[in-house]
């Protein structure tokens, strides 16, 4: 990084992606074996939760207006906070009521540090600069989700899962009690606007966005609950799972930022979608417990080229705009995702198949969209 302000900005950035993985990721992945074996949820309760999960990121446009009074970076590690005492009374509340609510809280830290955090990113380096840094902050991220996932598996064969969430939960609300003591200097030079806006200028960003939301539902909710439901993976074998991705997210991460400055987020992201189809369809088709595991590993992988929005928006808009168009823009991406898992959740009582056919759907649509991106990486 070239400066000092870049550099405590990068720091600092590591540091709350370390603490947000293993707050996040601890919850993923005890989240659908707790709501299934402890408390007895049914696939259209989980849809209910998930839908509740997604309505702070819808309201993330909100971030706009908090940021009149408090900055970015400590408004990222107040979230951090939020998040850790969400997933530390996961644990202690098992019930259907208590999930709604622990998921709700947890959700609202984990949706407005993304936000906060991808605006840092976006407003403090430039735009060959920020692939780079997304890249190696999901690399890191990668990195903590396999400790995470390692810790998990030795603790569901020591404690119970209560206990797994309330150790993970006090190790966020730690990293976030760090964060807030020791706070970055961060590039005031383009002030951004603080207020609610859409402007035509963006309107593919937001229906890339749009879709994004719709599509990432389906693998976030109803992969891994498949695979708990269906074909019956325990803890440490969902644990296990996520490590595997993590690993190979470790080494690819970084690559796909590489392939976002050299080839444009046009290319990219077709790739990304045309490959969301197939895999989508494959679930469907495929009836072997160790085949499904695959496919959500390659899903995992692609679903890790999204940052190409992100870049996206940053080489279209004016400097002033991006941390309120990235916040809008993270708030359409959840506009459908707090209707889909409660819509899909219905859909899987009927046939459980029905969800990943709308992946299929939601996927050509957004191959045929993406083809309208241009930038200076494109040639047109």
């Amino acid at each position: 990084m070239p400066d000092y302000k870049q550099k405590e900005v990068y720091r600092y950035l590591i540091i709350s992606w370390i603490f947000v993985a293993i707050g996040f990721q601890g919850w993923r992945t005890l989240f659908n074996n707790f709501g299934v074996d402890v408390v007895g949820i049914s696939g259209l309760e989980v849809g209910a939760i998930q839908s509740i999960r997604e309505i702070p990121g819808f309201l993330s446009f909100l971030v706009i207006y908090i940021l009149i009074f408090i900055k970015e970076q400590k408004l990222s590690a107040l979230s951090l906070l939020t998040m850790g005492i969400g997933v530390l009374f996961t644990g202690l509340l098992p019930s259907f009521e208590g999930l709604l609510l622990t998921t709700f809280v947890m959700s609202v830290g984990f949706h407005y540090f993304e936000t906060t955090s991808s605006s840092l990113i976006l407003q403090n380096f430039n735009k060959v600069d920020s692939s780079i840094v997304f890249g190696k902050l999901r690399a890191v991220m990668s990195l903590s989700n396999i400790g995470v996932g390692a810790v998990i598996v030795g603790l569901s064969y020591a404690f119970p899962i209560e206990y797994n969430f309330l150790l993970i939960g006090l190790v966020t609300v730690a990293g976030s009690i760090y964060l807030l003591i020791n706070q970055p200097k961060v590039d005031e030079t383009h002030e951004q606007h603080k207020k609610f806006f859409l402007r035509k200028k963006y309107w593919l960003y937001y229906v890339l966005n749009f879709l994004s939301g719709s599509r990432r539902q389906i693998f976030v909710v109803f992969a891994v609950f498949l695979l708990v439901d269906k074909y019956n993976f325990s803890v440490a074998e969902i644990a296990a799972l996520f490590i595997v991705n993590n690993i190979i997210g470790y080494f690819v991460n970084p690559l796909i930022a590489k392939s976002i400055n050299a080839f444009g987020e046009r290319k990219v992201l077709s790739f990304e979608y045309i490959a969301l189809i197939f895999i989508f369809y494959a679930y469907t088709q495929w009836d072997a417990k160790w085949g499904v595991a695959l496919l959500y590993i390659l899903d995992h992988i692609f679903f890790n080229f999204s940052f190409g929005l992100k870049t996206y928006l940053q080489k279209i808009a004016d400097p002033k705009d991006i941390a309120p168009s990235n916040a809008v823009g993270f708030a359409i991406n959840h506009i459908a995702a707090v209707v889909i898992p409660f819509v899909g959740g219905v859909m899987w009582m009927t046939n459980w198949q029905l969800p990943f056919y709308a992946g299929v759907g939601l996927s050509i649509l957004s191959l045929v969209f993406v083809q309208m991106i241009k930038t200076e990486n494109t040639d047109d």
